[in-house]
């Protein structure tokens, strides 16, 4: 079945990809995700304080979740009210005008600001966020390289707690993006 067939099908995305990959095996591209169930690594974490569960996923004692995997970064440095995540973005990140999409710089924006809240809370304690501003400076590319993102928790109260990153590029240090995310406390 053509791409063009499955699009007015009401196909996926995938499925389109596939058919192309018939089509043109040249300029086709292919990566294999491995991630481990998720569900039983977070009822290991609602035992576990923040900061206990954020150094867990660091240390490789628990993997890591399914979207560091499918989003190719995750948490490389913690602290008190601190994260630092890495990304490797790549071409399968791209959007429809040949640049990395921002949800990927979003995403790890989210990531990173609500992880450093997560290692402020005790065990039992979670968040979700409740907003996420995300500001972009520069496009980001396949040649972009690493990029780190950087997020300090600024207010941690018992209810709400807010939180500002910086992303920026590895190896020249330029801002890719900025945010700031405000999480609520749940089970407080």
């Amino acid at each position: 079945m053509s791409a063009e067939h499955l699009a007015a099908e009401g196909g996926t995305a995938v499925d389109a990809a596939l058919a192309f990959a018939e089509a043109s095996p040249e300029t086709t591209r292919e990566r294999t995700l491995v991630w481990q169930d998720p569900v039983p690594t977070a009822a290991a974490g609602a035992t576990m304080t923040g900061m206990e569960y954020m150094q867990a996923i660091v240390s490789g004692k628990l993997p890591p979740p399914p979207i560091a995997v499918t989003m190719r970064m995750g948490p490389i440095e913690i602290g008190d009210g601190r994260a630092i995540f890495a990304g490797d973005p790549g071409e399968e990140h791209y959007n429809p005008i040949g640049v990395v999409h921002g949800g990927y710089a979003a995403t790890l924006l989210d990531s990173a600001l609500g992880c450093a809240v997560h290692t402020t809370l005790p065990a039992g304690v979670g968040y979700t966020s409740l907003g996420l501003e995300a500001k972009y400076v520069r496009p980001i590319t396949r040649d972009t390289g690493r990029v780190l993102c950087e997020a300090n928790v600024l207010y941690g109260g018992r209810r709400q707690a807010t939180a500002e990153a910086n992303l920026t590029a590895a190896d020249s240090g330029k801002l890719l993006a900025h945010g700031i995310a405000t999480c609520m406390i749940l089970g407080a």
